[in-house]
């Protein structure tokens, strides 16, 4: 499984993370921030979380004003302008 991520932050300061899709369905997605050491978990279901590591400075403190973060998770695809958006959902963000 490919555990790629990237972070997108657009003019009004809200942040977006883009994951590869997983097989499981996203429920009740939190997302655990740990500033001090630029690491986070994305729970995306009670059986499924992602580790995120080195998260940009910029990304944490865009976060620290926010309640949710949007996540995209998208397909893999061989050829980059045929990826799509498989989930888009609102993961609660405890800092």
């Amino acid at each position: 499984m490919i555990n790629n991520f990237d972070f997108i932050i657009n003019d009004e300061d809200e942040v977006m993370l883009l994951i590869y899709a997983r097989d499981s369905q996203p429920q009740d997605a939190v997302i655990d921030i740990n500033a001090e050491d630029k690491t986070g978990v994305l729970r995306r279901n009670a059986t499924d979380s992602i580790i995120l590591q080195d998260i940009p400075e910029d990304v944490i403190d865009s976060l620290q004003d926010a309640d949710s973060l949007l996540v995209c998770e998208l397909s893999i695809e061989e050829k980059e302008e045929d990826t799509k958006i498989i989930n888009a959902y609102e993961a609660d963000i405890n800092l």
